[in-house]
């Protein structure tokens, strides 16, 4: 996405041809949510990281060539939507969710509601420092969590061990396959291999540590695992666990439950769908048929 301009043209032409081809009848659609990365303006509806869509807005665009209402909003975001409404923040007020991905997102539920902060950026966990040196990230730094211990960086550490010799069942990529590379670790790793839950267990501590900031600052009762990294989520619980009990203070820590999210891949899908049905009602945004 990022330095394509025909980003939003692609984008544009997949919705469409998922709806001719699926031969769905709009006048039974309320509208498409789409939950993307990047710094997304929900009221303004464009995104400043990705989808450049001009002088117009992102959904005004895509609206147009479809002829229904579309929604954006972070996909951190609406994952955190999904487990408010239908895992356990329906229960718990205080949730902190990470989004385990390519990148690594967060969405605050606070006292029961999504937070989002004062211009509607809150949650860049990605780029909390938990090194002085490291990896360069995307944004210019150095020793962001999300350039150690993202599925990507895994993913990447993974592709240079195999280079340098290591011995594993994890073969037959190359740098320009990352996603597949990161999705293949993570079945490897559930299979026993120790390569794989070596790099995942070496995420899952720096994503700890990374935690123990987030608990002293918000004192969740409940910080949820939930993105494509819940695959693995049961290798990632125990060097998570392992760095708050260095990094945290156990008063904190001890009142915080550590959770793989029962919803699971699907989250951010349930979210995008949440967010159409919260703002269907909108008479400036409904359809023709609607109204």
């Amino acid at each position: 996405l990022l330095n394509n301009p025909n980003s939003l043209a692609g984008v544009t032409e997949i919705i469409v041809n998922h709806i001719e081809n699926h031969k769905l009848d709009k006048e039974k659609l309320i509208g498409v949510g789409i939950g993307m990365p990047g710094f997304v303006n929900i009221n303004e509806g464009v995104n400043y990281t990705y989808l450049d869509s001009g002088n117009e807005s992102l959904t005004g665009h895509i609206s147009d060539a479809i002829g229904l209402p579309v929604f954006i909003d972070n996909d951190s975001s609406l994952i955190a939507l999904s487990e408010l409404k239908f895992g356990v923040a329906k229960a718990i007020k205080d949730v902190m969710v990470i989004n385990l991905s390519w990148g690594i997102g967060l969405g605050m539920i606070i006292n029961g509601q999504l937070f989002r902060g004062h211009s509607g950026f809150a949650g860049e966990f990605s780029h909390i420092p938990i090194t002085e040196e490291g990896a360069l990230c995307s944004c210019g730094k150095q020793g962001c969590l999300e350039a150690e211990a993202s599925l990507l960086a895994v993913a990447e550490k993974a592709l240079e061990g195999i280079k340098n010799g290591r011995i594993s069942s994890f073969q037959g990529f190359d740098d320009k396959s990352k996603v597949d590379a990161g999705d293949a670790l993570m079945d490897v790793a559930n299979k026993g291999d120790q390569f794989a839950i070596e790099l995942l267990s070496e995420a899952g501590y720096k994503i700890g540590r990374a935690l123990s900031i987030l608990i002293h600052i918000m004192n969740p009762k409940a910080i949820v695992i939930s993105g494509r990294g819940v695959k693995v989520g049961r290798l990632l619980l125990a060097p998570i666990q392992q760095a708050l009990n260095k990094y945290c203070i156990p008063r904190l820590s001890g009142e915080t439950d550590i959770m793989i999210s029962e919803i699971g891949f699907d989250a951010e899908l349930i979210g995008a769908a949440i967010l159409v049905m919260e703002n269907f009602h909108k008479e400036e945004h409904q359809p023709a048929s609607v109204q």
